[in-house]
């Protein structure tokens, strides 16, 4: 409904801003490392957003990018994780962090999140463990910053297609240029990135 959000910075506290576009004050929940990156009152800022209804409740959860919206928005799709408890593991940690950690199945890592047990921490890196690579700022980051239709990108394609999950498709695709070069054809990306998927 609310995709974004640039306006004035108003007020802010301790896990919350008011944003005044043309003179309407939205209040706007945020993770500490969103705070820190908005700057001073009367700042010009801009904030993605994100629109959490519940039955008794509807509140703005505004992001210092699009990449930690991302992260939000899996966090919260986590049983037992709400909105205030994505927050907080984003206020500890940061998206390149969060990423590192559900790849390698370091638990805890997220548990240094307030609030955050050991048992959810388990299941947040459990369960997000296969999507770190698909989302900007994951494993393999650079890559998804590769131009569509370049033979890199055509090969972590070609993998996936082939049942690899994202992220493995990306990492071996990754370690085959490291080995190929910049300038290797899609052939030879498949074919080595294929060795190292399944080795």
């Amino acid at each position: 409904m609310i995709a974004r959000l640039s306006g004035t910075l108003d007020d802010f506290g301790p896990d919350w801003a008011v944003i005044d576009v043309g003179g309407v004050g939205y209040l706007v929940h945020c993770s500490a490392k969103t705070l820190d990156a908005l700057g001073a009152r009367g700042d010009r800022v801009t904030v993605h957003t994100e629109l959490q209804v519940s039955e008794n409740d509807m509140r703005l959860v505004g992001f210092a990018s699009g990449e930690e919206r991302a992260w939000f928005r899996l966090l919260t799709a986590v049983q037992g994780v709400g909105s205030k408890m994505a927050l907080a593991v984003l206020s500890a940690l940061s998206t390149d962090e969060l990423s590192r950690a559900c790849a390698a199945g370091d638990a805890a890592m997220v548990a240094r999140a307030q609030g955050v047990g050991p048992k959810l921490a388990g299941r947040i890196v459990n369960e997000l463990k296969d999507k770190a690579g698909g989302v900007p700022g994951g494993p393999g980051a650079a890559m998804a910053a590769v131009p569509a239709g370049s033979a890199s990108a055509d090969a972590v394609s070609a993998l996936q297609n082939l049942g690899f999950k994202p992220n493995v498709a990306t990492m071996a695709v990754s370690r085959a240029i490291e080995e190929l070069g910049e300038g290797a054809v899609l052939n030879d990306l498949v074919r080595v990135a294929l060795k190292r998927a399944a080795g």
